[in-house]
């Protein structure tokens, strides 16, 4: 019992349970904003209710209901987009405007051992630890 308790307060299960809250609530709340305004400006713009679901066609006694499938595309479509531009966009912007810009990069050797790519002034390859030759 006690490894059990260990693994589900380790930081990745726990971390994993608030993102699906989170994730969970978010869908939510993208679904009501694409079906209470995008939904029907795309009605607007097509001359529709921009709700397909009652249309379909009957092929002898079999009604295929493309309607359903139609609006799914569309509230897909408008999540997609809905998502990355007002989620996507911002936080890739923020991310490169708070990201170190001027990284220094050190030169780099490979290891004759393990042919690993490891820094030149390294004592020891930090992949198979062989000793290393100073340059």
């Amino acid at each position: 019992m006690k490894g059990f308790r260990t693994f589900l307060l380790r930081g990745n299960v726990v971390d994993l349970a608030v993102g699906i809250v989170v994730g969970a609530a978010f869908t939510s709340v993208v679904n009501g904003f694409v079906r209470a305004f995008l939904t029907p400006l795309v009605g607007l713009a097509v001359g529709a209710s921009g709700d397909f679901s009652d249309q379909g066609f009957k092929v002898g006694k079999v009604e295929f209901p493309v309607g359903a499938f139609l609006t799914a595309i569309v509230t897909f479509i408008l999540v997609a987009l809905f998502v990355y531009y007002l989620v996507v966009l911002p936080v890739n912007a923020l991310t490169s405007r708070f990201s170190p810009k001027n990284e220094v990069t050190t030169p780099k050797r490979d290891c004759p051992e393990c042919l690993s790519s490891v820094p030149t002034e390294a004592k020891r390859c930090a992949f198979c630890t062989s000793e290393l030759v100073p340059v």
